[in-house]
């Protein structure tokens, strides 16, 4: 009998694989399209949230961003090190610490938007538009199906904000 592991395999063939390297790709695009700004693509998704959601604790934000809340922590910790966040305590419970974006952390937003959007418009240019939407639909799909088994899921509420 053969043993699987004896025969070689395409990573082609793999999505895990083929994931990770658009991951890759895309963080690469990322980091070159806004080079100038000093953010990663996880801060981004931090203080585009807190743009969108401005007073919300910590927890949540690791919720709605996809994060453990200790990963989180570092994030924010860099964040407002560089003046673009604050946490305050929350008027409910002292313990909660909510956060708000400072006007840099605003005008971060603000400054970075045509570079980001240049990122995404280069991570698809090599689809063209009607697979690039139909892309976009499968890849929300899995992501959405398969977010239970994610180490840090969304909780289902926070998916469709």
């Amino acid at each position: 009998m053969e043993n699987p592991s004896d025969s070689p395999q395409d990573l082609a063939l793999l999505p895990g694989h083929l994931i990770r390297r658009l991951q890759q790709i895309a963080v690469a695009i990322f980091l070159e399209d806004t080079a100038g700004f000093g953010i990663t693509p996880v801060q981004y998704a931090a203080l585009r949230w807190l743009g969108n959601s401005p007073g919300i604790d910590q927890r949540t934000l690791a919720g709605k961003i996809g994060l453990d809340t200790s990963t989180l922590g570092g994030v924010v910790d860099r964040l407002e090190s560089r003046g673009l966040l604050v946490r305050q305590p929350s008027e409910s419970d002292r313990r909660v610490k909510q956060l708000a974006l400072t006007p840099q952390g605003h005008q971060l937003l603000t400054d970075m938007a045509p570079h980001l959007q240049a990122s995404q418009d280069r991570i698809l240019a090599p689809l063209p538009p009607k697979k690039q939407a139909q892309f976009l639909a499968m890849l929300a799909e899995l992501v959405d199906k398969n977010n239970v088994l994610s180490r840090a899921p969304i909780p289902k509420e926070s998916s469709e904000d």
